[in-house]
């Protein structure tokens, strides 16, 4: 195997990624000169693409992030491979008890008392719901006293975290729609604009404030085109997931597509 140079990677991805590019770089040179295996933090889909293309196929990378659909993952390299259970990846799930009957939390609450607690977004996984007032999420095991010490309120909301096992882990709320879109082309914007009902040239705003992602990365170019699979995220308006694309007869284009809107804070 040989050693990585964080320049060679910096044409695939955004400028604004390079960090994350020399400290991915950083982690895999340091797994083939110390010929140790390596237990990243809890990585988005973006920065587990960066990692994957750096490490190539000169390393096995294993992933999980406490549930099968998990948008966050802690990521398990190692020369060898190695068969791990879900406790190897050190994860430690937490439903939020508090007076369901007299309050109500939300994503966004959960999500700013961690973000805002003093630690970095990296060592806590995805926030979860049923959609009856149940929350969970998880976090890294190294930091469970943190965790436990620290969070005791959520909002107006006092709070006691509950440690359990992954058995327990809630089946998350599905609130996604299905729908079908016929746009005028799959170049980004445009499908964008179909879809949210913006104009194009509102689309561009957001595109120049970096309100706009593709694949979990930053979008900096309008001329990208979409295709299925992708997944766009518009900030404000919600996460796009493009099911099916086929001709129409005018030459325009129907998408099928699955939309998680954003929720209006109440």
């Amino acid at each position: 195997m040989e050693r990585r140079q964080a320049s060679k990677f910096y044409p695939h991805f955004n400028q604004e990624e390079r960090p994350v590019i020399d400290y991915f770089t950083g982690l895999f040179n340091q797994l083939i000169f110390k010929h140790e295996s390596i237990l990243t933090d809890f990585l988005d889909p973006a920065k587990r693409d960066i990692l994957k293309t750096i490490v190539g196929n000169d390393s096995f990378i294993q992933e999980y992030g406490g549930y099968s659909d998990a948008e966050k993952k802690r990521v398990f390299l190692s020369e060898e491979w190695v068969n791990l259970r879900p406790d190897a990846y050190q994860i430690q799930p937490y439903e939020i008890d508090y007076p369901q009957k007299f309050i109500q939390i939300n994503h966004s609450a959960v999500l700013g008392t961690l973000a805002n607690s003093g630690i970095d977004t990296d060592t806590f996984g995805d926030i979860i719901t049923d959609g009856n007032g149940k929350w969970q999420f998880f976090a890294k095991k190294e930091l469970a006293d943190f965790f436990e010490e620290q969070i005791d309120r959520i909002g107006r909301a006092q709070v006691k975290l509950k440690p359990i096992t992954f058995k327990e882990v809630l089946v998350p709320e599905d609130d996604s729609s299905e729908k079908t879109e016929i746009v005028a082309s799959m170049r980004i914007d445009a499908v964008l604009s179909g879809i949210s009902k913006q104009s194009r040239g509102q689309i561009q705003k957001m595109i120049n404030s970096q309100l706009v992602k593709l694949n979990w990365h930053d979008v900096i170019d309008s001329n990208i085109m979409v295709k299925e699979n992708d997944v766009l995220s518009l900030r404000h308006f919600g996460r796009i997931l493009i099911e099916d694309v086929s001709a129409t007869r005018k030459g325009k284009y129907k998408v099928v597509l699955k939309l998680w809107q954003t929720k209006k804070r109440n």
